[in-house]
């Protein structure tokens, strides 16, 4: 996020000699994004970040599309996806271009690891579960409803904890920096005023745990679509201070202010994050449209360009039936795609919705990855076709 933050103990003065109790000097680390003109932070080490004793290959990650490639509507189940494993080990892809990528899991153990993404940032977005993203930054807290976001090239943990009940996680992989939309920012990059949520409401590392440990310590790096395991000679959290406005960070659902009208309201009111290529939205409890005859459920549109991919977070959602927690689905560019039967006239003088979901639309089309085939409604994309001309035609009506 564009303020900054520090934990521990840094120096007066950038690049100068900050000592160690034993004389020697501390070793300085900038990390950042866009070279030396983007945000970024100063790390202090204990030691040096670059002794590595090994470095190998462990497997291939490049994702791969199913085979059919027909334009139409398409859900899925992810409950009925394998769960158990790693948080990050046991992701499974879902849709993927070369913008974004989404995956689905729901581990039930914490790595033995430590974790760097090095060719994405990430926006985890935690549907159930709680626990703490240990990193070098320090401890991040997170629980259900937070948006997880680790810049790319932040080492971390996902420790999860079994009070919170079992853990699931909707993970976008961005090519590109994740931020706040520009749009609800000034030209020093504080959110406004009118912004559906503000600095207070973003949840920053609080405490800076620093081991001063010798031995081997694995670290996998995700780089070049592959897995790559380096082996540190001493602990990687030995960090005693750090500044700056590169750190992994969290937003709560809960925490966007819905913007609402008096008619119903275009999708970029719901916008919560931006990146290359695609935009991140929240669908959440709100009052309805509050004109007498607003049809609060959306109407029929087409995505002339984008693709949108809603993960449903609840059991209920204004214009759609037959989705629950954990369902997905995608409405691909060059084809419309509206309201289900019945669900506008529905929603015609309610006052209320329950509803929550993540959104996430991306400005190039999207691919399926293999590994959902098996979860997927064959049938979806006829879901508006019987019942709507139910609806619409009396019985002996001809319909054109």
């Amino acid at each position: 996020m564009p303020f900054y933050h520090t934990l521990g103990t840094v120096p007066k003065k950038r690049h100068t000699a900050f000592r160690r109790p034993d004389g020697g000097i501390y070793s300085e680390q900038l990390m950042g994004h866009e070279g030396f003109t983007g945000t970024s932070a100063l790390l202090y080490h204990v030691h040096p970040p670059t002794t590595v004793k090994s470095v190998r290959k462990l497997r291939d990650l490049a994702l791969v599309a199913q085979d059919d490639e027909t334009l139409k509507h398409r859900k899925w189940e992810t409950g009925q996806l394998p769960k158990g494993g790693s948080a990050v080990l046991d992701r499974v892809p879902l849709l993927f271009n070369a913008d974004i990528a989404m995956y689905h899991v729901a581990p039930d153990e914490t790595d033995p690891f430590f974790y760097r993404n090095a060719q994405a940032d990430e926006c985890v977005y935690v549907a159930k579960g709680q626990g703490t993203l240990e990193t070098q930054f320090g401890d991040l807290p997170y629980r259900e409803g937070d948006y997880v976001v680790i810049h790319r090239g932040i080492m971390h943990r996902w420790k999860l904890d079994p009070a919170g009940g079992e853990t699931v996680l909707l993970v976008h992989e961005s090519r590109g920096h994740i931020r706040a939309p520009k749009r609800y920012r000034n030209e020093f990059g504080q959110l406004l005023e009118g912004a559906p949520y503000c600095e207070r409401d973003i949840g920053r590392p609080t405490e800076l745990r620093t081991y001063d440990e010798k031995g081997d310590f694995p670290i996998y790096v995700k780089q070049y679509d592959a897995l790559h395991e380096y082996l540190l000679d001493h602990h990687p959290f030995d960090v005693v201070g750090w500044d700056g406005y590169f750190y992994p960070w969290t937003f709560n659902i809960h925490d966007f202010e819905p913007i609402v009208g008096r008619i119903h309201q275009p999708p970029p009111v719901h916008q919560t994050f931006q990146g290359d290529g695609f935009v991140i939205c929240s669908f959440c409890p709100r009052p309805y449209d509050f004109d007498p005859n607003a049809i609060p459920a959306p109407y029929n549109h087409s995505n002339v360009d984008s693709d949108e991919v809603i993960f449903y977070a609840s059991n209920e959602f204004m214009s759609r039936k037959g989705v629950s927690f954990g369902t997905i689905t995608h409405h691909p560019d060059g084809i419309p795609h509206g309201p289900h039967p019945g669900r506008a006239e529905a929603s015609i003088g309610q006052k209320w919705t329950n509803e929550l979901a993540v959104m996430m639309d991306s400005f190039r089309p999207l691919k399926v990855a293999k590994q959902v085939a098996a979860v997927e409604d064959p049938s979806y994309h006829q879901s508006w076709l019987d019942a709507q001309h139910a609806l619409v035609a009396a019985p002996g009506a001809m319909i054109p």
